[in-house]
């Protein structure tokens, strides 16, 4: 494999940014949109160049090193990549959103004063997931994994102007280190049990880990690989939105609508999951880490999946379905069905890019109006819009065909096969959770496109990204651009076929190759593959298995609470108006974290301040030192008299004390 055609995709899209960021006024909105598109295009058709070279060539994995940096007590910190199976279906799927997202952005963002800068926000975004996915040592990762959270917070605060958009990138930023503070101690610890940053140095001492021992204290110990996996995996917390870790990513809906696309559906909230697929090499040595990744994924599914049947923004709604999709993977990847995860990732990139999107032309179309109490009956006037929404809401729900089905029914038979601690919960987790999510999906879908037509009511629009206000009540709602359009198509078809066409190679066809571990007794999926007779044959499995039947019981209770007899949805909220309360406030994670947390935090910060920094550093030592200084030179210069005997007199005492003390010591 050629290792400049490997430089030449992650470089062609940095590049890019640096010409649209220094340059854009220079080329204007049609250089800066022509040089990042052309770019990420051109990496996109070498990522699938790749991906073909290795799924269907043979052609053998590439792990090289690019750049030497420094090397450091016998530590070779390096810039390498690692191409194999993994790494390259990550790279084709996420080269392949962003380049929908960079055309879609010249219809959505045409408007906007920042588009040069924007186009440059999301060209960078791509370099730096592309360096991630592509790494072979722990310090590339690092630099991957910061890189993509430093761009995040320039694009969700991208319309800087508004204090909730710089609140919401602030709240992302700092809940982001949290859980970076644990990847770092994790990626310390792999240094110093294994003295290497690479991967293959630290997948080869996997066994030795899971035999040493880390010391909490004089008389407990805990295994160094459950300590090491348990920190990497907090890392994975923060950048895949996992609870306690989840607040960041509704609140991100801030930015742009693109930036939804980019952010939550392939790239940075699913660069967690990658990672632990990664390190399966590590996670499988620890019992204890995967029924902590499985708890907390099953929590995440269906409790987070809850909060989008409340909420009444379009794009707050499939943030959250995000975080549901997201412990589902995170379910898979608990159970060792990292393959399991790795596809569901694939196709929910897909369909959940269509339906950001598509909640981004219905923004448009409605004049940047967001609440979906205010739409209603605009599949007529947006019939491109309505269908590729519909084509990703089906998949999300798992409709058997779509692409979803496969990947969710899967994971959820993976977890049924799974003994480990937590699976029973997390089964029943993910069974309730494919009701509720079609529950808000369709909610959703009806709410927007069906019933009766409430846009009209409101006489006024929402305050949209540009600082202006829109009026659906005074202007009709209208179809997006052919460059809104065009990509919501382009993601539609994969939404319906790419299941179909690759969970036989994918899942039981043993495409990953070595680029994934799993220990003999954990391999739930291959415990499902002796059952595969085929898509077909796993389509008609499905139609007689619990998530269907729920998913259709999750239909129907939508169509009828919120179609047909929508009173009766307001009359439950009132009978459950505790339940709502709690959901409406997002199980209070907020209000702790702001009333109690982060007071707590800064009275930390202002006693260290004040005491530490202020009384104890500025006024003991540094103000504390001169100050004795000065009141040693003011009783010293009262010895300079300018009179001869004086001196004579401090000569003799001199003289004396010398004396006296040489012959005390002699």
């Amino acid at each position: 494999m050629n290792p400049h055609l490997l430089l030449a995709i992650p470089m062609l899209p940095l590049a890019a940014a640096v010409i649209a960021g220094l340059f854009g006024r220079r080329i204007g909105r049609v250089g800066a949109a022509g040089v990042t598109i052309l770019a990420v295009g051109v990496s996109f058709v070498l990522s699938l160049i790749v991906a073909v070279q290795i799924f269907l060539q043979g052609v053998p994995p590439y792990d090289g090193s690019v750049y030497t940096w420094a090397v450091s007590d016998g530590i070779r910190m390096e810039v390498g990549f690692l191409v194999d199976q993994l790494s390259a279906l990550m790279m084709v799927v996420v080269t392949f959103v962003s380049f929908c997202v960079h055309v879609y952005t010249i219809g959505y963002m045409h408007d906007d004063d920042g588009f040069q800068r924007f186009f440059s926000y999301i060209s960078l975004f791509t370099f730096a997931m592309l360096m991630l996915v592509m790494s072979n040592n722990f310090l590339q990762l690092f630099f991957g994994w910061e890189a993509v959270g430093v761009v995040s917070y320039l694009l969700i605060g991208f319309w800087y102007t508004r204090p909730s958009a710089i609140f919401a990138n602030l709240k992302a930023f700092l809940v982001n280190r949290v859980g970076d503070f644990g990847f770092v101690l994790g990626i310390a610890g792999i240094v110093y049990y294994t003295g290497s940053l690479d991967y293959g140095d630290a997948f080869a001492m996997a066994p030795a880990l899971a035999e040493a021992q880390f010391p909490l204290t004089a008389t407990t110990s805990v295994a160094a690989i459950t300590l090491i996996c348990i920190c990497l995996f907090i890392g994975a917390m923060g950048k895949s939105a996992q609870v306690p870790l989840h607040v960041w990513l509704p609140d991100s809906m801030e930015g742009p609508t693109p930036i939804s696309a980019l952010i939550h559906a392939a790239t940075m909230v699913t660069a967690g999951i990658f990672m632990v697929a990664r390190m399966s090499p590590l996670f499988e040595y620890s019992e204890a880490a995967l029924s902590f990744v499985l708890v907390i994924g099953a929590t995440t599914a269906l409790f987070m999946g809850l909060l989008g049947v409340v909420n009444n923004d379009i794009k707050r709604v499939v943030a959250y379905s995000t975080l549901s999709q997201l412990g589902y993977m995170t379910v898979a990847l608990g159970v060792s069905a990292y393959s399991g995860a790795i596809f569901h990732l694939m196709t929910h990139a897909f369909f959940k890019a269509l339906l950001f999107l598509a909640a981004g032309s219905v923004i448009i179309g409605m004049h940047h109006e967001q609440d979906m109490r205010r739409m209603g009956g605009l599949a007529k006037y947006m019939p491109i819009t309505a269908a590729t929404c519909w084509i990703g809401a089906l998949a999300l729900i798992g409709t058997p065909f779509f692409s979803g089905f496969y990947s969710k029914d899967a994971l959820i038979e993976a977890v049924g096969e799974s003994h480990r601690w937590g699976a029973t919960y997390a089964w029943w987790c993910v069974h309730i959770g494919v009701f509720v999510t079609a529950l808000y999906t369709f909610r959703l879908i009806f709410m927007t496109f069906h019933g009766p037509e409430r846009f009209a009511e409101s006489g006024h629009g929402g305050h949209d990204g540009h600082g202006q206000h829109g009026g659906p009540g005074a202007h009709a709602p209208h179809e997006s651009p052919w460059v809104v359009t065009v990509p919501l198509v382009a993601l539609a078809v994969p939404s319906i076929v790419i299941g179909y066409a690759t969970i036989g190679p994918l899942l039981f066809g043993g495409a990953f190759g070595q680029s994934i571990f799993v220990l003999p007794e954990n391999d739930v999926v291959g415990e499902l593959g002796r059952e595969f007779h085929g898509p077909l044959a796993f389509v008609l499995h499905g139609l007689a298995a619990p998530p269907f039947w729920l998913a259709l019981a999750g239909v129907a209770t939508a169509w009828y609470l919120f179609l047909r007899r929508p009173y009766l949805a307001d009359l439950i909220a009132r009978r459950l108006a505790p339940l709502r309360t709690v959901l409406e406030n997002k199980y209070y994670f907020d209000w702790v974290n702001e009333r109690l947390i982060a007071p707590f935090a800064r009275l930390i910060g202002t006693v260290l301040w004040k005491g530490g920094d202020g009384a104890v550093i500025d006024g003991v030592m540094v103000d504390g030192s001169a100050g004795l200084v000065g009141w040693i030179a003011g009783r010293a210069r009262r010895m300079q008299t300018g009179y001869l005997y004086t001196y004579a007199f401090w000569m003799v005492i001199g003289l004396a004390v010398f004396l006296g003390g040489f012959l005390l010591f002699t």
